[in-house]
């Protein structure tokens, strides 16, 4: 293509050489050929765009055809290389020339692709030739000049530069013709002026000449007036938008102010306007007034960036170090308060608008008497808001929010009402329970000013007449105490005020009718703060202090008296009596206790009381981990009291509390020691404590303990047989009552959990104990009562808590279970714990263990009737679920050699063999026997047995198994050699059975043809069995499919997979062409899933089995002629439509592979799972999922009673938790954790044939 140079003709020439002149004989260099063949001679172009006399058509169609080109990449280079400043004076002066709005959308389009493209020359001068056109003013203010201001808009807002600034020659020059420009009514001049300012102001923010002013110092306050003007008159929202940004600019650099702040002689320098020009413009108003009249107008926009914009300039104007006390008073006065009221109204008190708003009305209550009045109007407006705030942990306006409803029910008390005072007072206590339960947050400015709410409300008049708050400020004082007073750091203001409110809460009880039942209960309880939260606080407070205080012998009694109080309410049964009987004789400093303590009791009568004062003191305070001195000086006194004393201890004790006191305090300090550092003891002290425990003078029960103090116990030796008779005790007592021994309350206490615990970590003597004293128990005649306690104990424990298995295990239990003598007795209550701990045992931990051989055989022998019978006892049932746990765990390579004879056992083999026969006879009648007849659940544990074994047989006998044999036999009436059923027996229970039997069978089944196709493919042997065998099996299947329950379709559609994939059936294949069934089956689930929907994972999950189907024909040599009609365009169109990153499958990306294998995807559809799968993948990977979610554990049910159903429960839920089989050779892969490979397969395939769609 050729332009003539004299703008009237444009020839083109698709066979010309871009090596040769154009046609006006321009150089050849300057000749650039296009991509479409032709050429662009750059200055037949250049003429042609700068004559303003060319026709405007040749014009735009030369600005096309460049355009076009510079895509072109040989021909942008070539510009970009030889020629990049060439066409920036043309186009600039042709955007100069020409009035016509495409012409200039076209250049400014051309000049920004120029400057993106080329060096950063290129952008520079354009901006440099465009602000000099636009600051020469020759071209008035005419639609040209719009089209520069645009352009020069345009090239500044450029990320890629940030000086571009520095190349305008006479900035102050252009600012003085923008300025201008803002006077002129045309809101479209306006906005790319106000734009054009304020990129200038972010670029070059002072001033040219190097003395830190602003650079638009000069032009000010006339372009304050103007933008205030702007403001107040325009009613585009971009133009507001542009005004907003600049003036809020302007308040941040603190030039929002007024024109008496700017010094008069800098209004005429630099291209900047006299004041004197702009006083007939405002009429000598000032500029807040018309800042104030101006902003109303946004601060009511429909659109939220406007208003946010205005909110968001209104508190920078506010906090500028410019804005006077006297500024904010008139912006009070102009109602600017009421109309953030009234954006707190219509934005239904949500953020941003809550937290911006709150903190403007913040800055404008210090216009205090103007302020007043509109607080009280708007006040009801600040209870919801403040509703809002209060369930945010650390909103940034709760302490504003609180500050104005304070100042206004405190200057105001009529402003508010009884319903209002209701509603304030339940927020309030709400913010505080909260607060002190550690559910939310709340700096302390915000809890001392929420203190100060809740007593202004108490003073309120309302409050003193039908409004009763006693209920409420009862529960308030409760949460600041706690809130208070039990934090590691204390706030010495938090703490006044919460005292202030509890004066005053006290106060509030007197008042009107004191003797009121609401009111008695209120001082009550402030009393029993006092007494045991601020009373016991002020107590360890005093050893907090610095300065040594010395009390005097009355204030010294009253303390430990208050002290003995505290010890009855904490620990009960008159245990303070003691610290009362030797209050006397205390010492003032509680630190000499320990001096006290270490001496020897019989040097003063007095010092035995003393002394056990002091013990008692000590002990309580450990229970809280509060301490008298360091530990290392308390352990020290101790010992030195034990040591001095131990011969003369039982003169003066009555009793086992003081021992057990002294052992649990000792311990305590230990067990710290140990966590801590290597303390120095003492072995002989340590001594007299092991014989005190072993002499029985230590009581585990009798007192409350600390943990730390609990664990250390059980992590000495010496002390095991007093440990296992103080647990036996426990047993004893929990067997009885049923329930946790709790000594005093529930901080410290003996219970199944803290036992479990303590038995789970492996650290400690825990499991030994407990599995010793059940030996020992074994050993002895008549302790059946005993036997049971502790076995149903440790049943417990490991029903709460699972690791306890593993150091049960690790410490013989199996050993011992198997020196038992088997009693009808006890003989439920080992069934329970052997079930707990095999369904809660790592399988590592029993790999070694052949006790359980043994344990086996006797369950067996004692469980399993000899005689052939087709219902069994629940006992019997129990047995064949433990037998099914045994066989599971040795698929994990343990309880190997316990499994064989369980597999190979021929009472459990003819048992199975009498009930699936007897069942199999039943027919359509099976339906009725489910888990609720002796029929249907003994049926329902064979079944499990089966499954199970199965599993075992391939896991520990590798190739001993012809699994083929459970397809067809010789001889079908001879019984299998090891636990087996056949196929066709598993298909009659699958047909006829009930839905929990159908579940089993279903699992079965898929294992066993899983077993099959193994055997098959690593064998390369051919499958023996007829195939009207086969077909009649596939009938079964086939009419499953659609089954209501998941686990069952899905089950028999992994079963056709795989029996389609056999040889045997290849011919008959064929026949699926003409089968309606499998036709129903896809078109039921191409309808659903692409029916307009928001489809869900549950609902994907439900389409698995029809999905598997449509793999498995899609997968065959010769696919259904009727599969292409189904999924149709359109069809897989709409399932696409329903499809999202986070609601797909790996079935359903199997299902896509094979369709594009097929060639069933188009191009679109092929780019749409394209995109898909990269969210998916990108999901994934933010949410760490690359292994899928983790299955939630199996619930265990079994304490120390059994139910059937729920041991049924756990079987079921354990088959449902294993991972499918591996069927890669189909690409099937059950489950989330195979999503991602799934996904990386998908886009290999896209890789190695991106030709295979249509």
């Amino acid at each position: 293509m050729y332009l003539s140079s004299d703008s009237q003709d444009v020839d083109v020439d698709d066979d010309g050489d871009s090596q040769r002149s154009c046609s006006q004989g321009h150089r050849s260099s300057l000749n650039l050929q296009t991509h479409q063949g032709g050429s662009i001679c750059l200055v037949c172009l250049s003429n042609l765009i700068s004559n303003p006399l060319s026709p405007t058509i040749h014009v735009s169609y030369a600005l096309s055809q460049l355009s076009r080109s510079l895509s072109f990449p040989p021909f942008l280079n070539s510009i970009l290389t030889f020629h990049p400043h060439f066409l920036v004076s043309p186009l600039v002066v042709s955007l100069s020339s020409f009035d016509d709005e495409p012409i200039a959308t076209q250049l400014i389009h051309l000049i920004l692709a120029l400057s993106a493209s080329a060096d950063p020359s290129v952008c520079r001068e354009f901006v440099a030739r465009v602000s000099d056109r636009i600051s020469s003013g020759a071209l008035a203010w005419s639609s040209r000049q719009l089209h520069m201001l645009h352009c020069l808009g345009v090239l500044l807002n450029c990320e890629k530069e940030d000086d571009l600034h520095t190349h305008i020659k006479d900035i102050y020059s252009l600012i003085s013709v923008l300025v201008t420009g803002l006077q002129l009514p045309s809101e479209e001049i306006r906005g790319e002026v106000l734009f054009v300012i304020y990129k200038l102001s972010v670029l070059q923010s002072t001033s040219a000449e190097g003395d830190g002013s602003d650079v638009l110092i000069p032009f000010c306050p006339k372009l304050l007036y103007l933008l205030g003007d702007v403001l107040l008159k325009t009613q585009n929202d971009d133009v507001r938008l542009n005004c907003i940004a600049l003036l809020t600019m302007l308040a941040r650099r603190h030039l929002l102010r007024e024109e008496c702040a700017y010094h008069t002689s800098n209004m005429s320098s630099s291209g900047g306007v006299n004041y004197k020009e702009t006083e007939d413009e405002t009429k000598g108003s000032s500029l807040v007034n018309l800042f104030a009249e101006a902003i109303k107008g946004p601060l009511l926009s429909s659109d939220s960036q406007v208003q946010i914009g205005t909110l968001d300039l209104l508190f920078h104007y506010l906090s500028s170090v410019g804005t006077s006390g006297n500024q904010i008073r008139v912006l009070v006065e102009e109602n600017i308060a009421d109309y953030l009221f009234e954006i707190l109204r219509l934005s239904e008190y949500k953020d941003p608008a809550v937290k911006m708003c709150l903190q403007i009305l913040d800055l404008l209550s210090t216009a205090e008497e103007a302020f007043k009045l509109r607080l009280v109007v708007g006040f009801a407006t600040l209870i919801p808001v403040l509703r809002y705030v209060a369930e945010i942990p650390f909103h940034p306006v709760q302490y504003e929010t609180l500050k104005l409803i304070f100042e206004c029910i405190s200057e105001c008390p009529g402003a508010i009402s009884s319903s209002q005072l209701e509603e304030l007072v339940l927020v309030l206590i709400r913010m505080l329970k909260k607060h002190s339960d550690g559910e939310m947050g709340m700096i302390p400015e915000t809890f001392i000013m929420a203190c100060s709410v809740f007593v202004t409300l108490i003073r309120s008049p309302h409050c003193n007449g039908a409004l009763d708050l006693s209920k409420s400020i009862e529960e308030a004082i409760k949460h600041t105490i706690l809130a208070c007073l039990y934090v590691s750091e204390r706030n010495i203001n938090q703490i006044l005020q919460c005292l202030y409110l509890l004066k005053e809460g006290y106060a509030y009880s007197h008042d009107g009718n004191p003797t009121n039942s609401s009111k008695l209960e209120l001082r009550s309880c402030i009393l029993d703060i006092c007494r045991t939260h601020l009373l016991p606080w002020l107590v360890t407070g005093i050893n907090e202090m610095e300065e040594e205080i010395v009390l005097g012998d009355r204030m010294k009694n009253r303390i430990y008296l208050l002290l003995s109080s505290l010890m009855d309410s904490l620990l009960g049964n008159d245990s303070g009596q003691s610290i009362r009987d030797a209050a006397l004789h205390l010492p003032s400093d509680p630190v000499d206790l320990l001096f006290l303590l270490g001496q020897r009791s019989t040097n003063s009568s007095v010092f035995p009381s003393c002394q056990s004062a002091a013990l008692l003191i000590m002990f309580t305070s450990s229970l809280y981990d509060e301490r008298l001195a360091d530990e290392k000086l308390v352990l020290a006194s101790l010992e030195q009291y034990i040591l001095l004393n131990s011969s003369d201890f039982h003169n003066w004790t009555t009793d086992n509390l003081t021992v057990t006191r002294l052992v649990n305090l000792y311990s305590l300090l230990r067990g710290l020691g140990n966590m801590s550092y290597q303390i120095h003891y003492s072995r002989e002290a340590e001594e007299i404590i092991f014989q005190f425990i072993n002499s029985d003078e230590w009581d585990l029960l009798s007192a409350r303990i600390h943990m730390v103090s609990l664990k250390w116990l059980f992590q000495q030796e010496n002390i095991i047989k007093s440990l296992c008779h103080q647990i036996l005790k426990y047993c004893r007592s929990y067997n009885l009552e049923g329930a946790d021994i709790i000594i005093g309350n529930n901080d410290q206490i003996i219970n199944v959990q803290t036992l479990a615990e303590l038995v789970s970590t492996g650290d400690n003597y825990g499991a030994r104990i407990f599995v010793c004293l059940l030996a020992q128990l074994f050993a002895e005649e008549g302790q059946e009562y005993d036997i049971i306690s502790v076995l149903n104990l440790m049943a417990t424990m490991v029903h709460v808590c699972p690791a306890a298995s593993d150091q049960l295990s690790l410490n013989g239990i199996g050993a011992t279970i198997r020196t038992w003598c088997f009693s009808e007795t006890t003989f439920i209550s080992i069934l329970i714990l052997v079930f707990n701990i095999l369904s809660s045992v790592q399988p590592q931990t029993l790999s070694a263990d052949q006790s359980w051989v043994a344990v086996t055989m006797k369950m067996m022998e004692h469980s399993i009737p000899p005689q052939k019978t087709d219902i069994l006892s629940h006992e019997s049932l129990f047995v064949i679920g433990i037998l099914s746990l045994i066989l599971h765990l040795s698929t994990n390579k343990a309880l190997e050699e316990t499994s064989k004879p369980i597999l190979f056992n021929t009472s459990i083999i003819s048992v199975i063999n009498t009930v699936v026969c007897a069942a199999s006879s039943k027919g359509p009648a099976l339906v009725d026997h489910d888990e609720g007849t002796s029929t249907g659940i003994t049926l329902i544990f064979v079944l499990f047995l089966h499954y199970f074994a199965v599993k075992s047989l391939h896991a520990i006998l590798p190739g001993f198994v012809d699994w083929q044999n459970f397809l067809v036999s010789a001889n079908p009436s001879e019984p299998l050699a090891f636990i087996g059923i056949r196929c066709h027996d598993l298909c009659r229970l699958l047909h006829f059975g009930s839905p929990v039997i159908k579940i089993i069978a279903s699992y079965s089944l898929v294992e066993l043809f899983n077993r099959i196709s193994d055997q098959m493919n690593s064998k390369h042997v051919e499958l023996k069995c007829a195939v009207g065998y086969l077909m009649s099996v596939r009938s079964i299947l086939e009419g499953l499919v659609l089954y209501n329950d998941l686990r069952v379709a899905t089950n028999c559609a992994l079963c056709l997979a795989m029996l389609l994939g056999w040889e045997n059936l290849a011919k008959e294949t064929e026949l699926l062409g003409k089968s309606s069934w499998y036709r129903l089956i896809i078109e039921e689930m191409t309808v659903s899933m692409s029916a307009p929907s928001l489809a869900s994972q549950s609902f994907m999950d439900s389409q698995r089995p029809a999905i598997l189907i449509g793999i498995v024909l899609l997968k065959l040599h010769k696919i259904p002629p009727w599969m292409r009609s189904v999924f149709n365009n359109s069809c897989i169109s709409g399932i696409l439509e329903n499809l999202a990153a986070t609601n797909l499958s790996s079935e359903i990306l199997v299902l896509f592979r094979e369709l594009k294998k097929s060639d069933f995807l188009s191009t679109e559809q092929i780019a749409t799972i394209n995109q898909m799968l990269q969210e998916c993948r990108k999901l994934m990977y933010t949410n760490n999922a690359q292994e899928g979610h983790p299955n939630e554990p199996i619930k265990k049910a079994l304490t120390n009673q059994y139910d059937l159903g729920d041991v049924c429960q756990y079987l079921i839920d354990l088959m449902s938790s294993e991972t499918y089989i591996d069927m890669d050779s189909w690409g099937f892969h059950m489950g989330s954790r195979r999503l991602l490979e799934e996904i990386e397969l998908f886009f290999s395939t896209l890789t190695v044939d991106d030709d295979g769609c249509r």
